[in-house]
């Protein structure tokens, strides 16, 4: 039987045993990111599905932004842990900006503005749907002022414009 490639929506569909609560370990590919954002060994880390990260991007509204960190600090408080896995979070986040753009293109409406939702430090996402240059100018277009910073794009003064958490 030939293998069919999953769709970008396909891949939003709910993952079995998620969510799901582990303990932060040094070893953990997401450890060196969460560890910036003052996690310590022993934290609790839970692992969500992506489209619970989809759910919180949709809530960033015209004229605000929202990092990666930001929807882990939701995700934590959510779940009561200290932690999310921010890997799995960029991945989710990728996947549901890719599964929008899918979505529009199939005819259906999707109201996510993902271009909303910035890499960490405010820095555009090469992951995206037409890469950073379409980002910026769906950032631009809502009057954001978008710098290049070496090879890559990021928002001007980002942090005024983030939602509270």
């Amino acid at each position: 039987m030939a293998y069919k490639k999953k769709s970008w929506q396909d891949k939003m569909a709910d993952k079995k045993n998620t969510p799901k609560i582990l303990i932060l370990q040094e070893n953990f590919p997401c450890y060196r990111s969460v560890a910036k954002m003052g996690r310590k060994v022993g934290d609790r880390c839970v692992l969500v599905n992506p489209r619970e990260v989809r759910e919180i991007m949709l809530t960033v509204p015209k004229g605000k932004l929202m990092t990666i960190y930001e929807i882990c600090k939701k995700l934590a408080a959510k779940y009561n842990v200290e932690t999310c896995c921010s890997l799995t979070m960029g991945i989710f986040i990728m996947t549901a900006a890719n599964a929008a753009k899918e979505a529009k293109q199939q005819g259906k409406k999707d109201n996510l503005a993902y271009w909303r939702t910035l890499k960490s430090n405010g820095y555009l996402n090469p992951k995206y749907p037409g890469g950073m240059e379409k980002q910026k100018e769906l950032l631009e277009a809502e009057d954001f002022v978008v710098e290049k910073r070496g090879k890559n794009y990021r928002v001007k003064d980002f942090e005024k414009y983030l939602v509270e958490v």
